[in-house]
């Protein structure tokens, strides 16, 4: 018979602690579950995509096409940044079957077709037309027309850029920070590159020059369209209507170079990027994110200034008086007065 009296009676006191058991046993076959660790997954994912980004960068900043285009005793001085942008009429890349598309002629030319200052800083940003034909006075070559500096200065195979240069800062005043040159060949790719440029057509244009047959209207521009519009001259305006089509077109051009359906898109960003990197040209010191950065400036445009410098005649000479008063408002990061915009 089991002594009860040895047996506690109702519930534990104080400090009670049940005896040990063993351990619960795992059922057999069955493994822990675990948490799928998604932030580590997202960060190492957006590192890996980070890294491949800069490296795709510096891969194309080590192919950029560089030439010694800023003078080293340049004592002209200016606020914010000045950028020149050129555009080359060498046909010297273009197939036979290409010129005769684009009709661009033969590839002897070595003069600059598109000649345009862009300045950005804590001002608005402005951009500036200098015409081709501008007589101005040409360091060492005396008073000639500006595009012909290029070509007096050895074309893109000698010194062509550097006294092109000199030629412009002479010319305003401004101090050149960047320099950036693409050809023919150039456009046709970075059109190509993003799918054609949108663009409003405020008058039609046929000009079988520059195999060019265009209508009034918003469009589409392909290659062959938009480097015939940058080139024509066959409308009442002249040179002057040409250099107002090249800046909407460049505006437009880097506009959707920058946009996020661009920019997003490795189908368009990598086409662009590398056919770039082989079509442009821009002196020592500018690197691809300078390049970044002159695209964002152009789609700063829409609240800054787009002119042509101010004329006095149709010999292309410039009005001393406004074009100083222009040049002097970039040069002190201002706002040019509506009286000096040209022509």
């Amino acid at each position: 018979m089991r002594d009860t009296a040895l047996l506690p009676s109702g519930p534990p006191g104080p400090g009670y602690a049940p005896p040990p058991g063993p351990p619960p046993r795992r059922p057999v076959g069955v493994r822990p579950v675990r948490r799928p660790r998604w932030g580590r997954r997202i960060g190492v994912t957006l590192l890996v995509l980070l890294l491949l980004v800069v490296g795709f960068g510096v891969y194309i900043d080590t192919t950029l096409n560089r030439v010694a285009a800023l003078p080293a005793d340049s004592t002209a001085t200016s606020k914010g940044t000045n950028w020149l942008i050129v555009g080359s009429d060498s046909r010297a890349n273009l197939t036979p079957e290409q010129r005769k598309e684009f009709a661009t002629g033969d590839p002897e030319s070595e003069l600059t077709d598109t000649i345009m200052l862009l300045h950005t800083g804590s001002g608005p940003t402005t951009l500036v037309s200098l015409p081709r034909d501008s007589m101005v006075d040409i360091p060492g070559h005396g008073r000639h027309k500006i595009n012909s500096a290029y070509g007096r200065g050895g074309g893109a195979d000698g010194g062509g850029p550097e006294l092109l240069v000199q030629t412009v800062e002479q010319a305003t005043g401004l101090r050149i920070d960047h320099y950036a040159e693409i050809g023919f060949l150039g456009l046709v790719s970075m059109v190509d590159a993003v799918g054609g440029v949108d663009m409003c057509v405020p008058e039609s244009i046929k000009d079988p020059k520059a195999a060019l047959d265009i209508k009034a209207g918003c469009q589409t521009l392909d290659q062959a369209t938009a480097l015939g519009y940058v080139r024509t001259r066959a409308t009442a305006s002249s040179d002057f209507g040409r250099v107002e089509r090249q800046r909407a077109f460049i505006s437009a051009l880097l506009d959707k170079v920058t946009s996020p359906a661009t920019l997003l898109n490795p189908f368009r960003i990598v086409p662009l990027a590398t056919g770039l990197s082989g079509a442009i040209t821009v002196d020592d010191s500018t690197h691809v994110w300078n390049l970044a950065s002159l695209g964002l400036a152009m789609r700063g445009l829409s609240d800054g200034v787009s002119t042509t410098v101010p004329v006095r005649d149709g010999v292309v000479n410039w009005d001393r008086q406004r074009a100083s008063a222009l040049f002097q408002a970039i040069a002190d990061d201002e706002r040019p007065p509506e009286s000096a915009l040209g022509p």
